[in-house]
């Protein structure tokens, strides 16, 4: 079964493709706050998916890490009126500290095609 690398760089790619899977490299925005934060970072998974011809109605998993559960809520928020009600993920959430102090969330999405 062949591999796929879509928008590969020096330490990863954007996203995988492997058989009918893609997995997204974590997503993480642009904005001060997690609601800025998580709305760009899941247009992005939206943009990724696009690319592969997936879409957010085929996420079967998702892994977010926020770095101070205290937003979850403003989080929760964000992720409720973009995910599709009908076909929702497999999905956990946890406090981990992120690659820089600047991001609060990062999404990791694992989709069929």
């Amino acid at each position: 079964m062949s591999i796929k690398r879509i928008e590969p760089g020096a330490r990863m790619s954007g996203a995988v493709v492997h058989g009918n899977t893609v997995y997204l490299a974590g997503q993480v925005g642009e904005g001060a706050t997690v609601t800025e934060q998580s709305k760009s970072a899941l247009a992005e998974v939206d943009r990724l998916l696009a690319a592969v011809g997936s879409d957010k109605s085929k996420i079967l998993q998702t892994i977010i890490y926020l770095s101070d559960m205290s937003t979850f809520a403003e989080m929760n928020a964000v992720w409720e009126a973009w995910i599709d009600p009908k076909n929702p993920p497999a999905r956990a959430t946890s406090q981990a500290a992120l690659a820089t102090p600047a991001y609060k969330v990062e999404f990791v999405v694992t989709a069929a095609i």
